[in-house]
Order: C-alpha cells, then sequence, then structure tokens
C-alpha cells in the first residue's frame, strides 16, 4: 500500500505542475491583467464601503459547545461583531429566539451541566438594531446581522471531514451524519449544492493531521483531493485558512497557496475563510473576517463571500516550518485588546498593486506559495510593480500579508489573468473511475475506520 501511494504521488507531482506550466507557456507571450475581488470598494470619501467583522463558523450548547446560543450571541456581540452565522454540528441555524432542531446526540448536554438557552425576542430584536446593553450597560447603537441556515456537516465523523454549508432552508441538513474520509466531504458538498446553498472546506489540516507532518500539505495526492472537490462543485468557494487558534490548522495557509495553484488553471479561485469556530467564549477574539460592504447585511454578506472582498485576521498562529512565507516566531495575542493589522486600501493600476494599512509592521507580498517582496509599511503606502519582479508573468496569483502586534491580517488571491485557454475539469468514468469510487466508499465506512483507529491504539 506504501508503495502504490509513493507511485501514485510521483504521478500526481507530475500532473499537478503540468496546469502551471501550460499557463505558464501562455503568460509569457502576451501581456496580463491583475483581477483584484477589492475592485469594486471605495476605500474613502462620502461613499466609502464599511469594514464589518464577522465569522461564518460558531457553535453553542445545540451541538457540543460549552456555552448556549444566548451567552455565545451576547458575547459576539461585546466583542464588536457585526455578523455571525452559528454553525452547529448537524444543526441548520434559526433565528436566535427559537431553538433549533437537533439531534438526538446532543440531548447529553444538561446531563453534565450545559443549558440550552436562546435570546428572548425582545433581546434577540435590539441586538439586530443594536440597542441592546453591552455588559458595562452602555448601548452599542450598532446592530449585528444573523446569518441564518448555516451548518457544519458530518456531524458524528471520526476523521474531522467538516465542511460548512450556508443558507439552507429550516431544517435540511439537520441531521445529515455522512460518511468519513473523502466520500463524507464528497456527500456533505453534494447535499449542499442539491439544495440550493453556499459551501466552504473547514479546517483541512485537522483532516490531513499536519500537526503530526507538516509537509503533508505540500502533497500533490492531498492537493489534488481538495483542489477536485472546489472544482467539480460551483458552490463550494474555497476553504478555510484560519481557524480559531490554529491548533490543528497552522499550516492550512500553505494547503490554501498550493489550493490556488491548483484550481486557477482551471478559472476556479479559492477563497479563503478566517473563522473563530468558537465551542466557548475564550476564543471569540480568534480568527474572524472583515467584510468590505457598501451594507451591513444579509443579502450584502453572501455576495462578499463569493466576491472575495474581504480579510482575513489571526490572533495566534504558530512560527512557520514549512516554507519561508513565516511568520519566523509564533505569536499569541488573543484577548490582548490590540488592534489587529487592517488594510486601508487594496488597488490595482495596471500590473502595480498598492496597498495602505493601520495597526501594521510589516507588509509580504506572496506569488505561487513564495515571498517576492517584503519590507516595513507603518502609515505608508507600499506598491507592488511586477513589471519589475522576475517571472511575474508566470505568476498565477499575488496575495499580501500584514503582520502587527495585535495579529496577522491578509487579503484573498488577486487573479493573474493572462488569456490563456482554461483548462476544462473533467470527472474521469469508465471502470476505473467505478473501482476508485468503490474503493473510496469502502474507506468511508464509519465501521472500518473503527477497526482502523482500534487497530491504531493496540
Amino acid at each position: 500500500m506504501k508503495m502504490f501511494k509513493k507511485v501514485l504521488c510521483a504521478v500526481l507531482s507530475i500532473m499537478l505542475v503540468m496546469p502551471l506550466g501550460i499557463l505558464a507557456a501562455n503568460a509569457a507571450s502576451g501581456d496580463y491583467v491583475i483581477v483584484s475581488p477589492y475592485k469594486d470598494v471605495i476605500w474613502e470619501g462620502k461613499n466609502a464601503w464599511g469594514a464589518y467583522k464577522g465569522t461564518l463558523h460558531s457553535h453553542t450548547t445545540y451541538s457540543d459547545a460549552d456555552e448556549s446560543l444566548s451567552v455565545m450571541v451576547k458575547e459576539y456581540y461585546n466583542q464588536d461583531y457585526d455578523f455571525l452565522a452559528n454553525a452547529d454540528h448537524g444543526v441548520t441555524g434559526v433565528d436566535w429566539d427559537r431553538a433549533p432542531s437537533f439531534p438526538a446526540l446532543y440531548l447529553y448536554q444538561p446531563i453534565i451541566g450545559c443549558k440550552y438557552e436562546h435570546l428572548t425576542t425582545e433581546e434577540y430584536t435590539a441586538i439586530q438594531n443594536g440597542t441592546y446593553p453591552l455588559y458595562d450597560g452602555t448601548v452599542r447603537n450598532k446592530k449585528m446581522v444573523p446569518v441564518l441556515g448555516a451548518n457544519e456537516f458530518n456531524f458524528i465523523s471520526l476523521t474531522k471531514n467538516h465542511v460548512n454549508g450556508y443558507f439552507l432552508p429550516e431544517n435540511v441538513g439537520t441531521g445529515f451524519p455522512g460518511c468519513e474520509d473523502e466520500w463524507g466531504y464528497e456527500q456533505a458538498l453534494a447535499f449542499i449544492e442539491e439544495n440550493g446553498g453556499l459551501s466552504h472546506i473547514n479546517h483541512p489540516g485537522d483532516w490531513l493531521d499536519s500537526n503530526s507532518n507538516p509537509q503533508v500539505v505540500n502533497d500533490p495526492e492531498m492537493v489534488k483531493t481538495f483542489g477536485d472537490f472546489i472544482l467539480k462543485y460551483d458552490s463550494c468557494l474555497g476553504t478555510e485558512v484560519f481557524n480559531e487558534r490554529n491548533g490543528t490548522t497552522g499550516y492550512d495557509r500553505v494547503f490554501w497557496d498550493n489550493l490556488l495553484m491548483y484550481t486557477l488553471p482551471y478559472g476556479k479561485n479559492v477563497i479563503g475563510f478566517s473563522n473563530t469556530d468558537a465551542h466557548h467564549k475564550g476564543t471569540v477574539d480568534s480568527s474572524f473576517s472583515i467584510f468590505m460592504m457598501e451594507e451591513n447585511d444579509v443579502k450584502h454578506i453572501e455576495e462578499t463571500m463569493q466576491s472575495g472582498a474581504f480579510f482575513m485576521v489571526t490572533r495566534k498562529l504558530r512560527e512557520n516550518t514549512v516554507n519561508d512565507i513565516g511568520p519566523d516566531k509564533e505569536f499569541d495575542v488573543i484577548d490582548s485588546g490590540l488592534p489587529y493589522p487592517m488594510f486601508t486600501k487594496v488597488v490595482v493600476d495596471g500590473h502595480k498593486i498598492t496597498v495602505a494599512a493601520k495597526d501594521a509592521d510589516e507588509l509580504q507580498f506572496i506569488a505561487n506559495g513564495k515571498v517576492i517582496k517584503a519590507c516595513e509599511i507603518g502609515d505608508n503606502e507600499v506598491t507592488l510593480d511586477l513589471d519589475t519582479v522576475d517571472g511575474a508573468e508566470d505568476f498565477l496569483y499575488v496575495r499580501a500579508e500584514l503582520l502587527g502586534e495585535g495579529g496577522m491580517t491578509i487579503t484573498q488571491a488577486l487573479t493573474i489573468d493572462s488569456g490563456a485557454e482554461l483548462l476544462e475539469y473533467e470527472e474521469k468514468t469508465g471502470i476505473e473511475a467505478l473501482w476508485e469510487n468503490i474503493l473510496t466508499v469502502l474507506k468511508s465506512l464509519r465501521a472500518g475506520v473503527i477497526i482502523q483507529e482500534l487497530i491504531r491504539l493496540i
């Protein structure tokens, strides 16, 4: 089996670089355009867009969290969040002033002393219009928007093959058990798409077990597995890049770079997400997103999820030992009160990308997984001119990262359109595909996974 995997890995390594080679050959022969997800954002002036803080992945006692819906919503409200999607495991979210339907598995919560508690209608209304008082008694005067219909799929998965679905009809997906491993991902993504929702893959490093083997995030076989999921399902927007304290997902930023290089030759961007995945109040200030929007409402939140006009922030990240993109040392500023670094401008002009920031010390630009420019930024604007960078015509994307005392903030990928003919994603067919599917399904049966775990423990 190990020999088979080594051979497969070698073959996939060749396949993984082929799209890049094809695109680079075409790019070198002509001009290119930088396509920015921030192209429509108005950064300053009378009609400037707002920067709204939120998370699309959190939990309550209606699944496996330690705190009730009422407690968690109020904590987010007090920590200045502008929107929140509660995505309990196997529970499709409903309005916060009523209890959702949830699987019988979670009936253990009261036994261990955890309460089921939702908001009152008065509290819910006040939180949505910003009149609900903060812990200190002052009035916030800024609303927090509920993003309903969220659900973390494969709720009894042992292999942590989790997928978040969004904008699902009430109870659709509630109790969806799913299988393990790759087939479980496939089931969840297909179900969400069939029911008109949007999705992203959650904390891939948890499934990859990149803590034990950091280099797995560079494994072409793994990149292809997740890249194919994203290519196959239009409703799958991308993957989490930051998750909570990044304890089991510390190298997902590297994995994201590899996914971008795999999918962009097919014309599919991979939107990166940053979420608290909070199961208690102590991780509400961990990883989150800043959405650039004309208005803070569900319509604009959904549009921004798809356009990528937002930034990812984390307050805790380990030293990166996988490649040279940093950080050079671990940082942890959760609940420090320090302002997080923030982009105040990301503007494209021809082959130039100009950024400005606040509360930031260092800036680096990354293309195709490598740092192409690093400098101090402070209160200054910094411009990257790709015409001065060797090999820029071969780039598939460029992205930027800020590092400051308050954490790290990163942009989405600004993709490079070279005018090259896009590759066409085609699923395998025939006997070979049938045999692979049978093996995948057998591997993904929960009984088999339990047996494997028992053998491993023995």
